[in-house]
């Protein structure tokens, strides 16, 4: 069951993560996932829950540019930059990886996007569109969200992706992202971790106990802080 209270009324003994309540197609799935995973979840957009959780999902299903649209008329891409600037987590799934790039191309429609990550989300170069159901990836060495899955398979259901990692490394760089591939005509970005940003192309809440065991990798990751206040949300 979705909680509906404020965060202000959640347990603190265990991790409050609030999906986020934009508009976004069927996220019952996802919350059902996370709670399975570990976590106490609430839907949400109001500001004072999406700042203050300790951690929060961007779901996102449909084209880019109508994600984007969804988005900005609940602030949320505000909400969320204050977030990753803070370092409070942030997990992104499927189309709520692609926003993070810099925009994505549409049917001929280009639409910014959050520009966390540069590159550009594009139709997969594949003879079978959408690439829709059980995949295996490449993780990062070192991951986080896969270990102990490494060798597992997810679900994947998109037309769309990031094809090219156009990150410039150099020595100077601090924990440069991680990001782990797989290949469907072509390769693509199937997950990128960044710090407090973490984001995945496929749906972990549709990967069956392989999906569930990476969701229970992100959450033993949050740092149950204490909640923000409302003045705080507000500073």
């Amino acid at each position: 069951m979705v909680a509906t209270e404020s965060i202000s009324k959640a347990p603190l003994n265990r991790p409050t993560v609030v999906v986020l309540d934009y508009g976004a197609g069927n996220v019952h799935s996802a919350v059902r996932a996370l709670e399975e995973a570990g976590a106490y979840v609430i839907l949400s957009k109001d500001e004072a829950d999406v700042l203050g959780a300790d951690g929060l999902v961007v779901p996102g299903v449909g084209a880019f540019d109508a994600v984007m649209k969804a988005l900005q008329q609940v602030q949320a891409p505000r909400m969320i930059g204050r977030r990753i600037a803070g370092g409070r987590p942030v997990l992104g799934i499927c189309v709520g990886l692609q926003i993070f790039f810099d925009k994505g191309v549409e049917h001929g429609i280009e639409t910014a996007g959050m520009g966390e990550w540069p590159g550009t989300v594009e139709k997969l170069k594949a003879d079978v569109i959408p690439h829709m159901g059980w995949n295996t990836v490449e993780p990062a060495e070192g991951s986080t969200l896969f270990q102990g899955i490494e060798n597992e398979r997810f679900y994947f259901v998109h037309s769309y992706g990031v094809q090219n990692w156009e990150f410039e490394q150099n020595s100077e760089t601090m924990n440069p992202p991680q990001v782990t591939w797989a290949e469907h005509g072509t390769r693509f970005i199937a997950a990128v971790e960044n710090g407090p940003l973490c984001a995945t192309q496929f749906h972990p809440e549709k990967s069956s106990e392989a999906g569930i065991a990476l969701l229970r990798n992100w959450i033993s990751t949050l740092k149950v802080t204490g909640r923000l206040s409302q003045e705080d949300s507000k500073a």
